[in-house]
């Protein structure tokens, strides 16, 4: 791969495939890979607070199913949490 030389007496040359300014032989390609994957990753992130969209690695058909997800966890926990408090309740009436 070539370079274009921008500043010669310190080694920095211009990636022409990237498009940053580097030292001679070192490129920023794999990293910028893994940042656009990491980008990737965030705004799956992100968009499952809506808890509208389909994630990066579901299945397909499977918009929404967050909303059904915390749903039905939310039964559950006020379920745990509510015989709890009602056994609580019982216990300290006897």
């Amino acid at each position: 791969m070539a370079y274009v030389q921008v500043l010669p007496e310190y080694g920095l040359v211009v990636d022409p495939m990237v498009g940053i300014v580097t030292t001679a032989g070192v490129s920023y390609t794999p990293v910028l890979e893994q940042v656009a994957e990491l980008e990737k990753i965030t705004d799956d992130l992100v968009g499952m607070l809506s808890g509208e969209g389909n994630f990066l690695a579901s299945f397909p058909n499977r918009e929404g199913i967050l909303n059904v997800a915390g749903g039905v966890t939310a039964f559950w926990y006020g379920m745990a949490v509510g015989l709890l408090i009602a056994g609580v309740v019982v216990l300290g009436l006897l």
